[in-house]
């Protein structure tokens, strides 16, 4: 199978992360694509930054990678809040003709039901925690964190508002993903959060339910060949370990999946 892309693939990270060459988001992930053809970037953006303010580090990244490649496009695979940043950059910021494709992979496209159900905290004792948050990702490396500011989008009311600013570009293909874990016990890291949302959604890979990252051309729900299941972190390879997938397709690790989209880009023309 190959992944040599007509575009080169730019993976775009999720909140509370930054890229590192040493300890990598994405796992195994670029390195397979890497040894099937593919040319892979980041896209290097702040940890907690706002979406308007990642949203332009992402676009002067992405001029830098058009610029040393010499190619007029690149496909996008944006895990989380990652989709959302480069919505914003393709709409409003007008970067269509910068994108040849963009997929999205457990991105709350239309927010949290969750959060809206815990927006009876204390605005200031909510503020007081983003802004400690804060202080720790400028000591990380964030140029502009700003976790308040970037949480409230999670709210549905606001993810409405975000959806009718910056409708599908025509000239991006557009597809999406989610994934769902079974059990709290499924991902212990995630546990704790797997059963607020569970309380009150049902079904969700940690964070975020299914009716949550629904968007074009959505592809479906990936879970478990096992009891495991496919947390939020799993999405992303982020513990270097053999999760076996199934949905639309059978994957025995995350890695394969990911190898898996970029082959079909490929196919498609991207």
């Amino acid at each position: 199978m190959r992944a040599d892309t007509k575009y080169p693939i730019v993976l775009v990270h999720g909140m509370g992360f930054r890229d590192r060459k040493h300890i990598c988001y994405w796992g195994r992930i670029p390195k397979v694509l890497r040894r099937h053809g593919a040319a892979v970037y980041f896209g290097e953006q702040d940890s907690n930054g706002s979406i308007e303010t990642n949203a332009r580090q992402l676009a002067k990244r992405i001029d830098e990678i058009l610029a040393k490649t010499h190619a007029p496009k690149v496909n996008v695979l944006a895990h989380s809040k990652g989709g959302l940043e480069m919505r914003y950059l393709i709409s409003t910021m007008g970067y269509g003709d910068r994108i040849a494709s963009l997929t999205t992979l457990a991105t709350p496209h239309h927010g949290s039901k969750t959060l809206d159900r815990l927006a009876w905290l204390p605005d200031g004792l909510l503020r007081f925690g983003c802004k400690v948050a804060d202080l720790w990702f400028r000591l990380l490396g964030d140029r502009q964190p700003d976790t308040y500011r970037a949480i409230q989008l999670f709210l549905t009311k606001n993810a409405a508002a975000f959806n009718r600013a910056n409708p599908d570009d025509p000239r991006v293909y557009y597809q999406s993903y989610g994934f769902v874990m079974p059990r709290a016990a499924a991902d212990l890291t995630m546990w704790f959060p797997w059963t607020i949302v569970h309380a009150f959604e049902g079904e969700n890979d940690g964070l975020l339910a299914p009716r949550a990252v629904k968007w074009t051309n959505f592809r479906g729900i990936y879970t478990g060949q096992a009891r495991r299941g496919v947390s939020h972190m799993d999405e992303i390879d982020g513990r270097r370990m053999r999760v076996r997938l199934h949905g639309e397709y059978d994957f025995d690790d995350v890695p394969l999946f990911y190898l898996h989209i970029a082959a079909e880009l490929k196919r498609m023309g991207f």
